[in-house]
């Protein structure tokens, strides 16, 4: 089957809520990061699975910012989106907000960026679809991504380096 030239960020989008349980907490209640971290990449994961339509891989996560804690009881939303698509990789952002079911106050408690590699059946990554960008948002979204990526591969290029003279 050919493989589409391109979709919009919004054909692979998609958002989800947890209700966060003591199983995902500490003993004073406060949810761990790495729950939240592994709900953040499971979202993540499907978004880049809906954009490439086969099998993808986290090959890095940029930052995970947490910006307020989340609490046994939240309701924890995650929404997801592709920002930005290479040839065989992607990047997904993650806006992580915290809804207190108490107060109705929903509170933006995380942003993280995570980059996926799409495999063929044999493991090798496999040209993916394009970004179709429509709205300046998508726009912004994807040149910010592309500052990001010269960054990670600025940092790469440096981490080499410093290996190679070790």
């Amino acid at each position: 089957m050919p493989r589409p030239q391109g979709k919009r960020p919004s054909e692979s989008a998609m958002s989800t809520a947890r209700l966060m349980m003591p199983m995902d907490a500490n003993v004073m209640g406060n949810v761990f990061g790495g729950a939240i971290m592994k709900y953040m990449d499971e979202i993540a994961g499907i978004v880049a699975w809906r954009h490439a339509e086969t099998n993808c891989v986290t090959a890095s996560i940029d930052r995970m910012n947490f910006y307020a804690p989340v609490y046994v009881g939240n309701v924890l939303i995650l929404k997801a989106s592709v920002n930005y698509v290479g040839t065989t990789s992607m990047e997904v952002g993650v806006r992580i907000e915290a809804h207190d079911v108490r107060t109705g106050k929903q509170t933006h408690t995380g942003s993280c960026y995570l980059t996926y590699v799409a495999l063929d059946k044999k493991g090798k990554p496999i040209p993916i679809p394009k970004l179709v960008l429509t709205s300046r948002d998508e726009k912004m979204r994807f040149g910010d991504a592309v500052a990001r990526r010269k960054l990670r591969e600025a940092e790469n290029a440096a981490t080499e380096t410093r290996r190679l003279l070790a």
